[in-house]
């Protein structure tokens, strides 16, 4: 019983320790890690925030393998990825070992694409065997590809809830399938899963996508204890979970008018910045704005109709019904359109 009473202190101990540390990297910035040199994959490379985050990790001169079920967007992807190395592409010189100056080689802009649907766990699969074959073992994996139906549930096809849910959260099951063996291998790698609030708390007409990426959060805890349990760490996990980002994925979305200057949309370059910050400095963990974590905690512990008062002063209620019904619209049209 004194063993059970005494590491139950130690635990204590360690738990505030673990509060005071994490408290200390709001006030002292911690050091950024180098990537240079590593291969970084990014799912969904080929617009919006994989654009961004291919833009970055290139900045600081990762080997960067591209997928996108878009050829043309990832090429486009691909080509800014080129001008960034053509910038930093430039001989630099240092001392040399005997007092005088030497030339260090240029840095070597490398960058691969590839088409992959990670909606199909057979392209995933072939693709990252490509990957291991063509570029090599996977130090970063960035899990960002996701899409939205944009349905009211009972108007929403099958087909279109089930690759919602494959794209935003079974194909993070197959991505990291199949790069996470040579990480355990090696005792090093770099996981990120790029999630959403609404994987933390929901709101109504985007079941579909709220479960997603509820699941998507759930796998990536569950996998940062089994590697805690492995004792692996040399593997970090990072989850990204931004309020909504003004890509065009959720056009017409709203909140109350009087709220909105307060919570605006996040601009996508703001949003991938505090990521990679996270990233580089392996935080567990990233909500942007920060209100996003009192949001999470709020609703861990008041009622539920409480929660449902502050959605509806809030206009979180409703938010999605704007955007659904400009998705509706435009579908309509677009079959009023075949049918001419």
């Amino acid at each position: 019983m004194m063993i059970i009473i005494a590491e139950f202190f130690v635990v204590i101990l360690k738990v505030l320790w673990a509060i005071v540390t994490a408290g200390a990297k709001w006030v002292v910035r911690p050091k950024e890690k180098s990537v240079a040199g590593q291969v970084c994959v990014i799912t969904g490379a080929g617009s919006g925030l994989g654009r961004l985050f291919a833009k970055e990790f290139a900045r600081r001169r990762a080997i960067l393998v591209l997928w996108d079920i878009n050829s043309q967007s990832n090429e486009e992807t691909a080509e800014m990825v080129r001008q960034i190395y053509h910038e930093l592409d430039t001989p630099i010189t240092k001392d040399g070992p005997v007092g005088g100056v030497e030339e260090v080689p240029p840095f070597q802009p490398q960058v691969y694409t590839y088409v992959c649907d990670v909606g199909k766990r057979e392209s995933v699969y072939s693709t990252a065997e490509k990957v291991r074959r063509e570029v090599g073992d996977v130090d970063i994996l960035i899990n960002n590809a996701g899409v939205v139906s944009g349905h009211h549930l009972l108007e929403c096809p099958d087909e279109l809830i089930e690759r919602t849910m494959v794209v935003n959260c079974h194909a993070h099951f197959w991505t990291t399938k199949a790069f996470l063996p040579k990480m355990l291998e090696l005792n090093h790698g770099h996981i990120v899963t790029v999630a959403s609030s609404l994987g933390l708390f929901s709101t109504a007409g985007v079941e579909d996508y709220c479960a997603s990426k509820f699941g998507a959060i759930g796998f990536h805890e569950s996998l940062s204890h089994e590697l805690k349990a492995s004792e692996k760490e040399g593997i970090n996990m990072t989850l990204v979970c931004p309020y909504l980002v003004d890509t065009g994925m959720f056009k017409g979305c709203r909140i109350r008018k009087e709220i909105e200057p307060f919570l605006p949309p996040l601009k996508p370059e703001f949003c991938v910045k505090q990521a990679m910050r996270a990233i580089l400095t392996d935080q567990p963990m990233i909500c942007t704005p920060r209100i996003v974590y009192m949001v999470n905690f709020m609703k861990s512990i008041l009622p539920f109709e409480a929660i449902v008062c502050m959605y509806r002063f809030l206009g979180a209620d409703k938010c999605m019904y704007p955007f659904l019904a400009q998705r509706k619209e435009a579908m309509n049209n677009n079959e009023a359109k075949n049918g001419i």
